[in-house]
């Protein structure tokens, strides 16, 4: 590797009772697209965290060289002044602030002891236009997309005059199309001599855009690979070093054969959500068959999690019609309890923010939507509740050294299956899965597609919500797109293609 603007030399970084980063090495060439990869838990965000200071210099072994010194970060501040910026997956903008506040918060521009605001709109402009993105700096961040915010968040990093620029997991929970626009944007600023650092799952995009590829596996580096060479890095090389073993097919075989039992039928429904004044859904006609996976397709703000809102107790409070029949019988849902006592369950797309309590064990979340199962006159059996905890543990293969284990210690994947587990115990004939493999990697999604197929062959109904249309199409029995708050189209999946489905979410 020639002219390497860092070095990271034999870091190790330990947690009671854990290793999380071994022995690790890690250069990266200066103007380089970098990606880092590998499970949940591999070590990825931790070795960041050592590299920007979130954890200070003395609280691991190693040495960490930037532009040729030997550096001591104690703080991310530190790390800051010597031109790194670290970019995270859960974004740290102020909503109710402009862009161009948010751009210079922290760093403001001063005249004197005041703020220069005419300073600050001018440069937030030039640092929009860099990131090629077109909003009024003046916009409050709340009432920006999500994909905008990310560009948001590039603009305030490249303000700081950034040398190394890192992103963890930047497109989680962008579409495709914002996706490549990010990417676009992260080639643009390579060749303007910004180094990247790129920490993703989504090994297509590593593919694409990569100049080098280091794996991690259990806080060790297992390897780096060169993208130039052909051949070296394919998502099946990548697969492999990553879990350690060989993954052919990521999704599990199974016989597309649903039963005759429609579970659940929705008939020209409608939602209107009055605190914004607009029309949320319009006209949506469906039905799941049992022992079916039903996919829901669609761009970012089509209405894809605002119909199972909706239809799962409409905690958002839309004006809702239309007919939900579960099992034939009418039903309207004032409250999610009234969906989980007649067999319907939703897991979230956010498990940090709404599907899981981060600062109680797994045993209470897995318990925490059925407890009266486990409880007498009122009060919770602790056995009956570490028995049913360990149960799921085990047959969700959950890896966690205990299930009084807080929830927030544990990887993306396990907190994932924690979240499926504590619907399971509701024992749902309807499981609708907002987003189900979010932010984990190739070998949980693996993990995560088995149960979700051992399920629908013991007779469960499964809704799927998923912004990657390779797993709608690996996983789903039909498809429906939806656009505008509209099914643009209903696909059995034998008819079923990216292309097909793009041109219906595009073109309604």
């Amino acid at each position: 590797m020639t002219n390497p603007i860092l070095e990271m030399k034999n870091i190790t970084k330990e947690f009671p009772g854990v290793k999380a980063l071994n022995n690790v090495s890690f250069q990266v060439a200066e103007g380089e697209i970098h990606c880092l990869v590998g499970e949940n838990g591999a070590g990825k965000s931790t070795l960041m965290k050592v590299l920007s200071g979130v954890y200070p210099y003395g609280a691991y072994t190693g040495d960490i060289v930037f532009g040729g010194q030997v550096q001591k970060f104690r703080s991310i501040r530190d790390s800051e002044k010597a031109g790194m910026a670290i970019i995270y997956q859960e974004l740290a903008l102020v909503p109710e602030m402009t862009v161009y506040e948010n751009i210079f918060l922290g760093n403001e521009i001063r005249k004197g002891p005041l703020i220069d605001w005419n300073e600050t709109v001018n440069r937030a402009t030039e640092a929009l236009k860099r990131v090629r993105l077109e909003v009024n700096p003046a916009a409050k961040v709340k009432d920006l997309g999500v994909g905008q915010q990310q560009l948001i968040e590039i603009a305030k990093a490249l303000s700081r005059q950034v040398r190394l620029l890192i992103l963890d997991e930047p497109t989680a929970a962008l579409n495709e199309n914002d996706s490549d626009n990010l990417l676009e944007l992260l080639r643009g600023l390579k060749q303007h001599g910004v180094t990247c650092i790129l920490i993703t799952h989504k090994l297509r995009e590593v593919i694409k855009i990569a100049d080098t590829v280091t794996v991690l596996r259990d806080g060790q580096t297992i390897i780096t690979l060169n993208a130039h060479n052909p051949g070296e890095v394919t998502e099946h090389v990548l697969v492999k070093h990553m879990v350690g073993r060989e993954i052919d097919n990521i999704y599990p075989p199974r016989a597309h054969q649903a039963g005759a039992q429609v579970v659940l039928q929705v008939s020209h429904w409608n939602a209107y959500d009055p605190a914004r004044g607009r029309v949320i859904l319009a006209d949506i006609n469906f039905n799941v068959k049992q022992g079916e996976i039903v996919g829901f397709a669609g761009l970012m703000g089509s209405g894809r999690t605002e119909l199972a809102l909706s239809l799962f107790g409409n905690p958002k409070h839309y004006r809702t019609q239309g007919e939900l029949l579960i099992n034939g019988r009418p039903m309207r849902f004032t409250h999610p309890q009234g969906a989980i006592e007649s067999g319907v369950a939703y897991a979230t797309e956010d498990r940090k923010a709404a599907g899981l309590i981060l600062i109680q064990d797994v045993k209470q979340n897995i318990t925490l939507a059925n407890l009266r199962a486990i409880a007498e006159r009122g009060v919770v059996d602790d056995n009956a509740e570490v028995k049913v905890a360990n149960d799921y543990r085990d047959n969700l293969n959950i890896k966690t050294p205990s299930v009084a284990q807080r929830v927030s210690n544990l990887s993306g994947g396990n907190q994932q299956k924690v979240v499926v587990a504590k619907w399971l115990f509701v024992k749902p004939n309807v499981l609708i899965l907002d987003e189900p493999t979010r932010g984990i990697d190739v070998g949980a999604k693996f993990e995560i597609y088995t149960i979700m197929t051992r399920l629908v062959q013991q007779g469960m109904s499964i809704i799927m919500i998923s912004s990657e249309l390779p797993e709608i199409l690996g996983m789903s029995d039909r498809v429906y797109v939806i656009s505008a708050g509209r099914i643009a189209g209903e696909l059995p999946i034998a008819e079923a293609s990216q292309e097909t489905i793009m041109h219906m979410a595009t073109n309604y």
